[in-house]
């Protein structure tokens, strides 16, 4: 189960770590060829926040079981994360996004697989 824990793990880290590098560092004119609500239907101070949201989250599912401190971490970040995707699908599908949406539920389920296998560590 440990082994699994790290393969999801490090697979959500990197996706979250470069989407939420994006949100954080990159403009508004950057950011809407590849998401369209950054800016418009969300304030980029907000844009922002989720980026440092998901950045924090991203190390959240790695470093805590890494160093042995505080371990429970991993699981709060990893529910942390799929509360976000949630309420990232409500915006996509708010915005007649459906093929966004399809990603967001992936995420959700790996979120919640993380969340269920950080309980053996």
């Amino acid at each position: 189960m440990e082994t699994a824990y790290w393969i999801i793990a490090v697979l959500l880290a990197a996706f979250y770590a470069y989407a939420g590098s994006l949100k954080i560092v990159r403009s508004q004119e950057q950011l809407q060829p590849i998401m369209g609500w950054a800016g418009t239907d969300v304030s980029m101070g907000v844009v922002r926040f989720i980026g440092t949201v998901e950045v924090l989250g991203a190390l959240g599912l790695v470093l805590p079981p890494l160093t042995g401190v505080a371990p429970g971490l991993a699981m709060a970040a990893a529910i942390g994360l799929t509360v976000l995707q949630v309420l990232a699908m409500r915006v996509h599908l708010g915005r007649g996004e459906k093929r966004e949406s399809v990603m967001n539920v992936v995420l959700i389920g790996l979120g919640a697989v993380a969340a269920w296998l950080a309980t053996s560590l």
